[in-house]
């Protein structure tokens, strides 16, 4: 199907033809087939980098009405924005923060990128603008399977199609067992392929041979005997395929577990790299992104970046301020960069494909032991594998140098899993039920089961399973203070009982923080209105020990230090030393307390990195997340007549 037979404006189909896109790749002709630019829902399950922008594209440029894409990171909110800002005649916004405001300006754009949490908190919040939209596209829709961020997906969709009846919903996800089961929940036409543009193999390798599944194998030939004794094999082993791949000309991409071992990956393969590329006309490129991420802040890291950078290689994980991690991506797209080494997190969805793929670590540290990687994940990997109109294939290889075949066998002979719905946790309902009851969409137990009976939960199991769940939570929130029960008719007939969310529990959820952080801030405040002289220590303390807040971890060597700073800070705190219920939480919620208060006060950015041993993307999150929660704390310190003013004077200062 060529792309002038769309039913696309000439300026837009020309835009499409200058990208080199005259022809539809069999998937995204597929999609146009079941309707994508007819108003029909449609669910593309394809493999990455098979189109799927393109297919999004189509649906909201021929939508009646806005288009609304969502996405599950912000990094893909703004790499999508910047996508979609290229189409000639669209206007187009997006949203990923401010979580206690409907965002009501976003109804003057005709397409909208926002996270799930963003679109979730304008509901919340009675945005008007949700009713004209015309399409709604799900990226990355298969995430509807993760605990942190599925319960909220779902939610936001069920809540979306009640509230916009006949909305076009275009769903995008990446090859899963039962796509036609999400395709049937949302009522769309299943696109299924596993067509690429780029021809994919795969394989495993231990430091001799790489086997493929084609059956056809290449020599590594590491003898083990002549490395170092302190040397790992199997990452000496990625680096051989990574050095491989470069002098054939291609790019290439490591995944590790863990920050540490992605810079240190990092290091070892600058001198090869160097070494392999001789083309030095990047060199000026090079030095000039180097310089940016020079420019962004002088933290270690940010050096050490910056000084693998201009040999050719980088790193990529969550520690990493966001500006660090953009010029990173797209520096590799632009071939400036010959390799990342990354954390899974790069898998995401974020555009940054290669010609080999490396798959050193298969399995992560979860906090209490090791865990084997999902295969949906290892396969998003190797997904990155092959750059359309650059290479003439793409290979993906998972290294194993004790066992290869077993590995095989639980990775690249196994289909994804199954996408199940984690919306039947009981601290995903909280969250949920305390919103449906604050935005007035149910007021009973049947209205809330009914609400819930849109949900892909309640499409793969019967709601009536929820209903003791959601019970039991009602009455937890009651607990909280944060809900009450009424009688409807004025008596105390159970059948004619009503439910309210309270003046503090409609602001816990209008302000977008769960039920457990709302009750510890609702604490927190009351303590603090009784204390003599409240501190922004004490404003920070009560929004460190929420479950909002992301932990900062605590080292053994630090540890000493930070009891004592608990001790000679004890009459700011909220929450005494000898009260606490889990004493090494809170003393993490005093360490990153203590930060903030830091960085409030002045310090740098490199002093604090190197002081406590945390990222420069760490701190960055831990600030934003800050004034955020102390925003929310003002707010509710506004329902309980609590005087704080150490909450505004340290927002000012962040």
């Amino acid at each position: 199907m060529q792309v002038d037979a769309l039913p696309l404006a000439t300026p837009r189909v020309a835009h499409f033809q200058r990208q080199g896109i005259e022809q539809l790749y069999p998937p995204q002709a597929e999609t146009v087939d079941a309707g994508i630019c007819a108003g029909e829902n449609v669910m593309a399950a394809i493999p990455t980098a098979s189109g799927k922008t393109l297919i999004a594209q189509l649906a909201m440029l021929t939508a009646d009405g806005p288009g609304l894409y969502i996405v599950p990171l912000r990094a893909l909110a703004t790499e999508k924005h910047a996508t979609f800002s290229e189409l000639p005649g669209v206007d187009v916004g997006v949203a990923t923060g401010d979580y206690d405001s409907p965002a009501a300006e976003l109804a003057d754009h005709d397409i909208v990128v926002a996270t799930s949490e963003k679109v979730d908190s304008a509901v919340r919040n009675g945005a008007s603008w949700v009713d004209n939209i015309g399409c709604v596209v799900v990226d990355e829709v298969h995430l509807l399977g993760q605990a942190d961020r599925g319960p909220t997906l779902e939610v936001t969709l069920a809540h979306l199609r009640r509230l916009t009846p006949g909305v076009q919903l275009v769903a995008l996800s990446a090859t899963v067992a039962n796509a036609d089961e999400i395709a049937d929940w949302l009522g769309a036409e299943l696109v299924e392929s596993d067509w690429r543009p780029v021809d994919l193999r795969t394989g495993v390798a231990d430091s001799n041979v790489v086997t493929y599944d084609d059956e056809r194998s290449d020599p590594i030939g590491i003898e083990a005997a002549e490395l170092p004794p302190d040397a790992d094999l199997d990452t000496e082993t990625t680096a051989r395929l990574v050095d491989d791949a470069l002098a054939d000309g291609g790019q290439s991409l490591a995944f590790v577990r863990s920050r540490r071992e992605a810079e240190t990956l990092a290091e070892r393969l600058r001198g090869d790299v160097d070494d392999t590329t001789s083309d030095d006309t990047t060199q000026p490129d090079r030095e000039a992104v180097a310089d940016e991420i020079e420019t962004l802040d002088d933290t270690v890291t940010g050096q050490r970046l910056a000084d693998c950078v201009r040999d050719g290689v980088a790193f990529h994980h969550a520690g990493l301020r966001s500006g660090h991690r953009a010029l990173v991506e797209s520096a590799f797209r632009e071939r400036t960069l010959e390799a990342i080494c990354a954390t899974p997190t790069l898998a995401a969805g974020v555009n940054v494909p290669a010609r080999r793929v490396v798959v050193r670590d298969q399995q992560r540290y979860t906090g209490s032991g090791t865990e084997w990687l999902p295969v949906l994940e290892i396969h998003q990997m190797c997904g990155r594998a092959g750059r359309p109109h650059l290479d003439p294939y793409g290979e993906a290889i998972l290294v194993d140098t004790d066992d290869p075949e077993a590995l095989a066998d639980r990775y690249l002979d196994a289909d994804p899993e199954a996408v199940e719905s984690k919306l039947a946790s009981e601290a995903a309902l909280r969250t949920h039920v305390l919103s449906i009851i604050a935005s007035d969409f149910a007021e009973t137990e049947a209205g809330i089961l009914d609400v819930l009976a849109a949900t892909f939960y309640a499409h793969q199991t019967p709601v009536g399973d929820l209903a003791g769940i959601v019970a039991a939570v009602i009455e937890e929130l009651i607990g909280m203070g944060l809900v009450v029960r009424n009688s409807a008719d004025g008596t105390d007939n159970v059948d004619g009982r009503v439910l309210a969310a309270t003046e503090i529990g409609a602001t816990v959820s209008t302000q977008y923080i769960t039920p457990e952080t709302g009750v510890r801030i609702v604490e927190g405040l009351r303590t603090a209105g009784e204390m003599a002289e409240p501190t922004t220590l004490t404003a920070l303390e009560i929004i460190c020990d929420t479950p909002d807040m992301h932990d900062t971890y605590l080292g053994n060597e630090e540890r000493a230090a930070i009891y004592e700073y608990a001790r000679q800070h004890a009459d700011e705190f909220t929450t005494a030393m000898g009260d606490t219920e889990d004493f090494e939480r809170w003393l993490e919620a005093v360490k990153t307390a203590r930060i903030l208060a830091e960085w409030s006060e002045g310090a740098t950015i490199e002093t604090l990195v190197e002081r406590y041993r945390l990222g420069p993307g760490d701190l960055d999150s831990r600030v934003e997340r800050a004034d955020w929660l102390l925003s929310a704390a003002d707010a509710i310190a506004g329902v309980l007549g609590v005087s704080l003013p150490a909450i505004s004077r340290v927002r000012t200062q962040l």
